[in-house]
C-alpha cells in the first residue's frame, strides 16, 4: 500500500494494475546492477595496477590535468604534463572515494527507514548492494592513488601534509547548542570535559531529534536504533565534509534517518555527488571507447574509470528516482522538514559547487581550500621549487586570468544546466535552490580571482 498523500498522484497509480513506473525502474535497475560484473573488473584492475606499466600514456584528455591552462602548465615539460594528467586522476578519485564512504554510511541509514514501509524491499536490496560495491571501488582508488603518488611525488606525499585546525569537542558542541532549546540543554547540565564532550553532544542531538518528532520517530532507522548506545555515525569527507561541520553532519545523520521524506531527501544530495562525478568521469569513459575501437593499449586507470561509470550509472539512476519520484509516495513533509531540506541543499550547493578553481578542472570550489596541496605539489620532486618560487607560481596561477579559468567555466556551465534540470523537478525546494543560485553565484572568473587574492595573501603570511 502506497503511503502518498498527494491525491492526484495516488489516484493515477491506482488506475493501473501494474506497479508504478518508478517501482518498475527500481526493479530493473537492481536486476541489471546485480547481473553486471563491472565491480569485479574494477577490483581486478586495481589489484594488478603497476604505475610503471601505465606511466607512458595520458589517462584522460589533456584538459583534465592538474594545472591545465595555467601559465605554469604552458611551460611544463612533456613528462611533467603527463604526470599532471595522472595526478588529476588521483586527486579526483581520492575525492570520489571519500564521497563513496558517505554513500556507504547513508545508504545504511536510509535503508533502515525504508525497511519500515514494506513496499520497498527491492529498493533496500539495491541500496545494500551498492554499499557492497563501494567497498571495492574505494580500495581500488586508494591503491592506484598510493602507487602513483609514491612513484611521482615520493614518500613524503603519502603522509598528512598539514594538520587541519579542528575545533575541540567543546567548540563543536557550542555550534549545535545554539539551535537547541534552552530547556533541553539544561536537562544535560553536565560538567563539560573532553572525556564526556562527545557522548553529551550525541545525547543532546538524539534528544533534539525526538523533540522535533514528538517522541521516537515512527520510521526511525533500524540501523541507527541498533547503535543507540554508540557514537552517532557520521562522515567527514566528500560531500558531507564540504557541506557542514562534523557536529552538523551528526544531526543530519539523525534527520535523514528519522522520516521517509528526509530519507528520500538524502538522495537529492547524493545526486549532487553523482552528477559532479560525471562532470569529469565521462571523458575517461569516452576515451576508453575510442582507444578500444582503435586497438590501442588502454591504461588501467582509464579502464577503471570506464567500468566505474557503468557501475555508478545504476547508483545515479537510484539517486534520481528516489529524489524525484519515491519522495512523492511518502507522507507529506512537515514545514520543519521542508525548511531543513532547503537549508541543506543551499549549504551543500554552496560548499560543493559554489566556487571556481583556476588550477583543478571540473572543480567548483574556491581555491582557498587547495592552497596547501598546490604549495606542496610545487615543492615536490615533480617541480622542485623553493618556497619563494612556489609562491611566485601560485600567485601566477591563482590570481590572474588565464585559459584554465576559461576552460573551467565551460565545465561549470555544463554541470549547472544539468543541476537546474534535476532540481527543477523538486516542488518542495525554494525557487533559488531550484535555480541552483549558489552555483550561479560562483561561476565568475572575476569573483574567483578576487577571492584567490585574499586567500593567497593570507596563505603567504602563514608561510613566513
Amino acid at each position: 500500500m502506497l503511503l502518498g498523500t498527494d491525491t492526484k498522484h495516488r489516484e493515477a497509480r491506482a488506475e493501473s494494475s501494474s506497479p508504478p513506473k518508478h517501482l518498475r525502474l527500481i526493479e530493473r535497475t537492481y536486476k541489471n546492477n546485480s547481473d553486471s560484473d563491472y565491480t569485479e573488473r574494477i577490483e581486478e584492475l586495481g589489484k594488478q595496477f603497476n604505475y610503471e606499466d601505465n606511466r607512458h600514456a595520458l589517462w584522460g584528455e589533456a584538459e583534465f590535468s592538474t594545472l591545465y591552462g595555467t601559465p605554469l602548465y604552458e611551460q611544463a615539460s612533456d613528462s611533467q604534463k603527463l604526470a599532471l594528467n595522472h595526478l588529476y586522476w588521483v586527486g579526483q578519485y581520492n575525492h570520489t572515494a571519500n564521497a563513496e564512504a558517505n554513500t556507504m554510511l547513508y545508504n545504511q541509514v536510509t535503508t533502515g527507514v525504508f525497511e519500515h514501509l514494506g513496499s520497498y524491499q527491492t529498493l533496500c536490496d539495491e541500496l545494500n548492494f551498492e554499499t557492497f560495491q563501494e567497498r571495492f571501488h574505494i580500495s581500488t582508488f586508494q591503491r592506484v592513488g598510493y602507487r602513483t603518488k609514491l612513484a611521482l611525488l615520493g614518500k613524503e606525499s603519502l603522509g598528512n601534509p598539514v594538520a587541519k585546525r579542528i575545533p575541540t569537542n567543546g567548540s563543536r558542541f557550542k555550534d549545535v547548542q545554539k539551535v537547541l532549546p534552552k530547556s533541553l540543554v539544561s536537562a544535560f547540565d553536565t560538567r563539560w570535559t573532553s572525556a564526556n564532550a562527545g557522548s553529551l553532544q550525541d545525547s543532546l542531538l538524539r534528544s533534539f531529534t525526538k523533540l522535533v518528532h514528538g517522541g521516537t520517530p515512527k520510521y526511525y532507522s533500524k540501523y541507527l536504533l541498533e547503535r543507540e548506545d554508540a557514537p552517532i555515525p557520521t562522515a567527514t569527507g566528500g560531500l558531507a565534509g564540504n557541506t557542514a561541520s562534523p557536529s552538523w553532519m551528526k544531526l543530519m545523520t539523525l534527520t535523514w534517518g528519522s522520516s521517509p521524506f528526509m530519507a528520500c531527501h538524502y538522495y537529492t544530495m547524493r545526486m549532487v555527488a553523482n552528477m559532479s562525478l560525471k562532470a569529469y568521469e565521462y571523458q575517461y569513459y569516452k576515451r576508453f571507447k575510442d582507444m578500444r575501437r582503435q586497438g590501442e593499449n588502454i591504461p588501467a586507470p582509464t579502464a577503471i574509470s570506464h567500468y566505474h561509470l557503468l557501475d555508478e550509472s545504476f547508483h545515479t539512476t537510484m539517486s534520481q528516482v528516489i529524489a524525484q519520484e519515491v519522495y512523492r509516495d511518502m507522507p507529506t513533509p512537515t514545514p520543519q522538514e521542508k525548511l531543513i531540506a532547503n537549508l541543506v541543499v543551499q549549504q551543500g550547493l554552496k560548499g560543493v559547487v559554489g566556487g571556481l578553481s583556476g588550477w583543478l578542472p571540473a572543480t567548483f570550489r574556491d581555491d582557498k581550500f587547495f592552497m596547501t596541496p598546490l604549495y606542496r605539489l610545487l615543492q615536490s620532486p615533480l617541480f622542485g621549487f623553493s618556497s619563494p618560487e612556489a609562491l611566485y607560481w601560485m600567485e601566477q596561477c591563482l590570481c590572474h586570468e588565464h585559459n584554465g579559468f576559461h576552460t573551467n567555466i565551460k565545465h561549470h556551465q555544463s554541470l549547472l544546466s544539468a543541476f537546474q534540470r534535476f532540481f527543477g523537478e523538486l516542488d518542495y525546494l525554494w525557487p533559488a535552490n531550484r535555480n541552483v543560485e549558489p552555483m550561479v553565484a560562483g561561476g565568475s572568473i572575476d569573483r574567483a580571482i578576487q577571492r584567490n587574492r585574499q586567500a593567497f595573501d593570507a596563505f603567504t603570511a602563514s608561510t613566513t
